[in-house]
């Protein structure tokens, strides 16, 4: 097996070319295969060293080579952490012994070298790569709650000192181009193509042949020194305290251990020899993979990714199929972000409004973006050019008669929607795509308008749609498989990642975000300081907090939907259940303050400074109540945890990864938990632990906090998803 996966070529000038190419696997991992294949590849090249010149490490495969198996990581645990421990140095062992071979050895990089595969790259004496934009190089661990166990901490703090490893590839996981990567210094050189990369790593070899710093590193030589110092440097040692300083500003108070740990191991081994500091490294190592925050990150971040990348949402049997035309219906920010979006991916957009100058107005939008990045040197003037082209402003539905697809993103306006696409549906063609941008109507109501509802889908952005990458696809009582595999089609053309729901009011993602804000809202009007407030959701690892994104997305807004649920209760039979975090909002609507578009809310917005919280809040609301840290950040978890359990056991969420990739891309659920799914079946105790903190927060802060019956039986059962599955 391990023959297979290294092979091992020595030609007649004595230099060996090592090829990696798993045969069970497209691409190449530090598995079993790979451990036991070094090992003999790396006694083999110790046996005939007398005979060798010099060695080029390279792959058969697309990539260079794709890291750590993470299915083999998320076996591990608190039981067996030690034989982690044991295996990573083992692999490490191995690179040692390579690096210390006494032969100049050369990575040929063909492909992408993240991970595992650039701490390859790193135990070789000189990187050569192919100069290709599409490849990445770097160590992305820190974005799986891991740190580079391979020996990336202990390398490249000796290779590049102790801040620039840290701030240019490790605490933020940066995936770099070939260029970009010798510009920092990790890759030596580059080549143009594929078939110059193995002849130019021997060229290398034949020119450095015989010379003792070609085939040593600098930190095997006496007297090394780290570039920049070490925490014994009074210099270095006079910086040391903004380092933690930094990352927690960095972090926002987050929680996540990750970036913690790749601090100290990269301080604590800068103040030993290589192999101490290697050793530091793999314990690190080792405890973050044994912990439940790598394992929910995993899950999110590859598993759960890769699932939707690889079409698990998408309905079977529907052929692909590519939009080349898009019609855009209002030229809003919403509908300006969407024409956007569709002409930096290469397809046409006419983009209708009232009037034409609203169109053209929706078209400038593009335009500041693509200026910017043309002045920024990431996009030519003839791209920029050729995306402005693309996009046609209009009044005249009659422009949108050959559109391949309708995105419709007018006011949430039940009248108004339908108005738009009645007029719209009279001209496009019989297999024209139809879509609402909607947030929260029912996408069942809008097909009860439509002519032809099978068509007809949700397509809900998130702004701003040039940042946000996710997608929420919504599908009516009547949407065909089609539509919806056209749907989910499209997001991925324009390079965002689609999950796909069932209807109802708020669908998913506004429906569980709404619980954040009301929950924000009460800690107000219960009299906690809201300084607490928002620190309290930072420091639970929410990229933003509650009562400042409540302004974002406008206090009116809250109120319009709050109302459409009352109709909607009343309709039902029910009693709408009003609750003193809405008392809070209509006072401040009422004062004027009605959030950030009006220039005030909860917060003020001097001109030219930064926001501020209203000092009034306090005056009025403040009461010195006290909320534990703990409870505070699990009544945000929890709240937003048991509307997505909600949502599944109503049928609007039918798989895990849609609700995980939904609330951290689309919500802002803290990333370190793997999204809501994962966070209820990762806590201490399983799914039953966590129906058992549910239960202790609404014996204190009430029913709301209560699982419900199936979320019970749920947790008996030890599955979230399989009921709705």
């Amino acid at each position: 097996m391990s023959e297979n996966m290294i092979r091992y070529e020595r030609d007649d000038e004595g230099i060996v070319t090592l090829t990696m190419d798993d045969p069970s696997a497209g691409a190449n991992t530090m598995n079993a295969a790979y451990k036991a294949a070094m090992a003999e590849t790396v006694d083999r090249l110790e046996q005939e060293k007398d005979d060798i010149t010099g060695v080029v490490l390279t792959s058969a495969k697309k990539t260079f080579f794709a890291g750590g198996n993470l299915a083999d990581l998320q076996k591990i645990t608190s039981a067996n952490v030690g034989d982690a421990f044991t295996e990573v140095e083992e692999i490490k062992a191995q690179l040692r012994r390579l690096e210390k071979l006494g032969k100049p050895v050369v990575a040929a990089i063909n492909g992408a070298a993240l991970g595992g595969g650039l701490e390859i790259a790193l135990a070789t004496h000189h990187r050569i790569a192919v100069d290709d934009d599409r490849i990445k190089i770097g160590l992305p661990e820190v974005s799986l709650g891991l740190l580079p166990g391979g020996g990336g901490v202990t390398r490249l703090v000796r290779m590049l000192g102790i801040a620039p490893a840290l701030m240019d590839w490790l605490l933020q996981g940066q995936q770099r181009t070939p260029s970009e990567a010798k510009a920092k210094g990790v890759v030596d050189e580059l080549v143009a193509t594929q078939e110059e990369l193995v002849p130019a790593a021997k060229q290398w070899i034949r020119d450095n042949a015989g010379k003792a710093d070609a085939a040593t590193k600098g930190w095997d030589v006496k007297g090394y020194k780290i570039p920049g110092g070490t925490p014994t440097t009074p210099s270095f040692a006079a910086n040391l305290p903004a380092f933690p300083a930094n990352l927690r500003k960095q972090l926002k108070g987050s929680p996540i251990k990750s970036p913690r740990s790749i601090m100290s191991a990269a301080i604590e081994g800068a103040q030993v020899d290589f192999d101490t500091a290697s050793r530091i490294e793999s314990r690190y190592f080792a405890d973050l993979v044994a912990g439940r925050e790598s394992k929910a990150m995993i899950q999110a971040f590859f598993f759960d990714l890769q699932a939707i990348n690889s079409g698990k949402l998408r309905p079977e049997g529907v052929e692909k199929r590519k939009v080349t035309k898009v019609g855009v219906l209002g030229a809003g920010m919403m509908g300006a972000g969407i024409a956007h979006a569709c002409a930096t991916s290469g397809i046409d957009v006419v983009l209708k409004d009232v009037s034409l100058e609203s169109a053209e107005k929706g078209k400038g939008y593009t335009q500041k973006l693509v200026d910017a990045r043309v002045s920024k040197g990431r996009m030519t003037a003839e791209d920029r050019d050729a995306v402005l082209a693309r996009i046609t402003p209009t009044a005249d539905a009659a422009d949108l008669g050959d559109v391949d697809v309708v995105i419709e993103a007018v006011f949430e306006d039940l009248g108004l929607k339908e108005k738009v696409f009645k007029e719209v549906e009279a001209v496009v063609g019989p297999d024209t795509l139809l879509c609402s941008n909607t947030s929260t109507l029912p996408i069942t109501d809008l097909q009860g308008f439509s002519s032809r509802p099978a068509d007809f889908i949700g397509l809900h952005f998130f702004s701003p749609v040039d940042k946000m990458k996710l997608v929420e696809i919504i599908r009516g009582e009547q949407t065909a498989d089609e539509a919806a595999a056209r749907a989910i089609d499209l997001v991925q053309q324009i390079r965002k990642i689609p999950i796909v729901v069932a209807d109802g009011r708020g669908f998913y993602t506004s429906r569980v975000f709404g619980t954040l804000i009301d929950e924000g809202v009460r800690l107000v009007a219960e009299g906690v300081d809201p300084q607490v407030i928002e620190r309290g959701a930072t420091s639970a690892g929410f990229p933003a907090p509650p009562l400042a994104m409540l302004d974002e997305v406008s206090l009116t807004l809250t109120q319009h939907i709050r109302g459409e649920a009352a109709k909607a209760a009343a309709a039902a039979g029910e009693e709408y259940a009003a609750n003193p975090g809405e008392q809070v909002v209509d006072t401040l609507v009422e004062l004027g303050r009605k959030g950030r578009a009006s220039g005030a809310g909860l917060y003020d917005y001097p001109e030219g400074g930064a926001k501020v919280l209203w000092p009034e809040l306090r005056t009025r609301w403040t009461k010195g109540t006290d909320v534990p840290e703990r409870d505070l950040h699990d009544r945000y978890l929890y709240r937003m945890a048991l509307e997505t359990a909600a949502c599944f056991e109503s049928g609007v969420l039918k798989d895990a990864e849609s609700a995980n990739i939904g609330g951290i891309f689309g919500i802002g659920f803290p990333p370190h938990t793997g999204g809501p799914a994962t966070f209820m079946t990762n806590s201490e105790g399983g799914l039953r632990g966590f129906v058992s903190r549910a239960n202790e927060l609404a014996d204190t802060y009430g029913e709301r906090f209560r699982p419900s019956p199936w979320l019970v039986e749920r947790a008996e059962k030890g599955s979230l998803v399989d009921a709705v599955s």
